[in-house]
């Protein structure tokens, strides 16, 4: 299998998001996670209200059966919705998060940089769940 045969694999299981309904999923509880590197961080710029869970961890902070799962991941029917830079990393950790039994996972069109060009990356700042959580995943 070729890196685009296991990415047309890993999209064929998640129902991606575009940028344009993020705020709705958000308004019901969705939790944003991004995975970029830090340093891809510093250089692209944050995206305020999301989770930076690096995706070498992704796993183990989500699955609500680890011992080192973040407090919010109480169970699988969490929605998390993943962001990478472009939205071709998210998609393969979405669809990993699928395998563990997170059914609501999935990973937004275009990433970081899609968002950035609809002029959206405020858009999880309104929601207080997001806000919370960032500040607490950044306390540790």
């Amino acid at each position: 299998m070729t890196i685009v045969e296991m990415l047309e694999s890993a999209r064929e299981t998640i129902d991606r998001m575009t940028v344009f309904e993020l705020r709705d999923a958000v308004d019901r509880g969705a939790v944003v996670i991004d995975i970029r590197p830090q340093a891809q961080r510093a250089v692209e710029g944050t995206l305020p209200g999301a989770l930076a869970i690096e995706r070498n961890v992704l796993e183990w902070r989500l699955d609500p059966t680890s011992d080192a799962r973040l407090a919010i991941a109480t169970d699988h029917d969490v929605e998390w919705i993943v962001i990478c830079s472009e939205g071709y990393t998210s998609s393969l950790a979405a669809a990993s998060l699928k395998l563990l039994g997170l059914h609501k996972a999935t990973d937004l069109v275009g990433g970081y940089q899609a968002l950035k060009s609809a002029g959206l990356l405020g858009v999880l700042t309104q929601a207080k769940h997001c806000v919370r959580e960032a500040e607490a995943v950044a306390a540790h």
